[in-house]
């Protein structure tokens, strides 16, 4: 009883578990894969805007399922992101979907223009 409602506060336990156990598989790569998969995480964070717990959770499991599958393949980095990382980034967030910060404000204005207008009829 009290999971559920700490839960209603804070959000997920089980979605936080599961983003400590992907820190701690990122931790857990031998370098250079560590520090791109840490440079992306940090780009995911701006760039995707998420909001959505369960698709962020997805999302950086089949992150770390990404990197850990490249150490054991012996696959360089610059194979896995090419020559672009920004359009890697961009493409694998997109891959996902979800729902974004940005959907809340995009409903917010069309509202907002909605009821300007409204204002406008006689």
């Amino acid at each position: 009883m009290a999971a559920k409602w700490i839960e209603t506060l804070t959000g997920s336990l089980e979605q936080k578990k599961q983003y400590k156990q992907y820190k701690a598989r990122i931790e857990a790569l031998p370098e250079p894969y560590r520090t791109a998969a840490k440079a992306f995480e940090r780009y995911f964070m701006y760039y995707g805007g998420i909001t959505d717990g369960d698709t962020i959770v997805k999302m950086f499991g089949d992150f770390a399922d990404l990197w850990e599958r490249a150490v054991v393949d012996g696959t360089p980095v610059s194979a896995i992101v090419g020559d672009d990382p920004v359009e890697f980034a961009e493409m694998f967030t997109q891959a996902y979907g979800g729902t974004q910060w940005i959907d809340k404000e995009r409903a917010r204005l069309i509202k907002a223009i909605e009821n300007a207008k409204e204002e406008e009829r006689p």
